[in-house]
This record gives structure tokens, sequence and C-alpha cells, in this order.
């Protein structure tokens, strides 16, 4: 194997190409962003029993379509029905278990463990539980947006949320002021 360093301009595979190196002194300040789990920003809206860190955001990596973070959630928490708009999200289960309740009453339900991958499309009126009343729910949350876009519904939930609800970028305390 030689060293790509060696070769020379004529027989590189892209030699026909013309580089810019502006380009390439841009991809190395505003390529690939490598965000150490240990890392993350605690500056986001704090809420007792929630513990929440946002890893990829537009202030953090400069992202404009994603926002990614970890959400620590203590048991038994339950949010409130609502959806988030226009916006996918993707819920990863690292520990714990969750439950979803999703539909126009919440009437549908599925539980998700480590190693689980939670979809929920666009406007799904939806109720996040942790499933467990003695383990910490840990996960990792992605949207399809750095908004935060969570509107409430008033649907009377199978499962009723608690004092501690689950809080999160978009998942706001419906008692924090605008």
């Amino acid at each position: 194997m030689t060293d790509r360093h060696d070769h020379s301009h004529s027989d590189h595979p892209h030699a026909d190409h013309s580089h810019d190196h502006g380009a390439a002194e841009r991809w190395k300040h505003d390529g690939v962003r490598v965000i150490p789990g240990n890392q993350l920003d605690p500056n986001v809206p704090s809420t007792p029993g929630m513990d929440r860190k946002a890893a990829i955001n537009f202030a953090r990596a400069g992202a404009q379509k994603l926002w990614a973070g970890t959400v620590t959630i203590r048991p038994d928490a339950k949010t409130g029905a609502h959806h988030h708009g226009h916006l996918e999200s993707i819920i990863y289960v690292v520990k714990g278990k969750a439950r979803m309740r999703w539909g126009e009453q919440l009437q549908f339900t599925a539980e998700a463990g480590p190693g689980d991958f939670i979809f929920v499309p666009p406007y799904v009126p939806h109720q996040e539980i942790n499933a467990s009343r003695d383990e910490v729910l840990e996960c990792v949350l992605v949207r399809s947006d750095g908004q935060a876009v969570a509107i409430n519904l008033d649907i009377e939930p199978v499962e009723k949320p608690e004092t501690v609800l689950w809080v999160d970028p978009v998942h706001r305390d419906p008692a924090e002021t605008k």
C-alpha cells in the first residue's frame, strides 16, 4: 500500500478535477464534527426529575435541520397529550423501558427497551411514559428541526400524567413562562 501523499498529481484519481483549497480549509473547520458524550450542553431549561443535554444543534455544531440530545427521565414520569406539529421525532432507548401512547384518545400503546428506536410522525397525538416505577429511562432524542414545537392537546389521558413531567427541549413544562 502506497502512501497517498506520494502520488504525483497526474496519477491522483481526481487529477482532472480542480481542487479548491479554500473549500478544503472551510471543510476543515465546518466539516464533520464529533461531540464527545462528556461535553454535551446542559444549558437547556431544567426540570426536577429530568436531566437533558444538547449534543447537536445550530449553536453547537451549525446544524440547520436537526436537533439531537440526551434525555434522562425519572421513574414513572409521564407527559400530557401533545404533538409536535410538522416535526418528525426519533427516540432511541439507551436504558430503561419507555411506553408510548398515541391516537385521538391515546388508545394505542407500544413499549420500547434498550436498543429500540421509536419514530413519532408529524401531528400524531401522543404521550411518553417511563414504564418503570424504579428505573431511570435514558434516551437519545433526534428531531427534524432545531426549533421546539409542542402543541398540548385536550385529551383525557388513559394514564394520568404524574407531577413529574417528561420535559426536554420539545416538551416544555406548562408552568414555564413564555
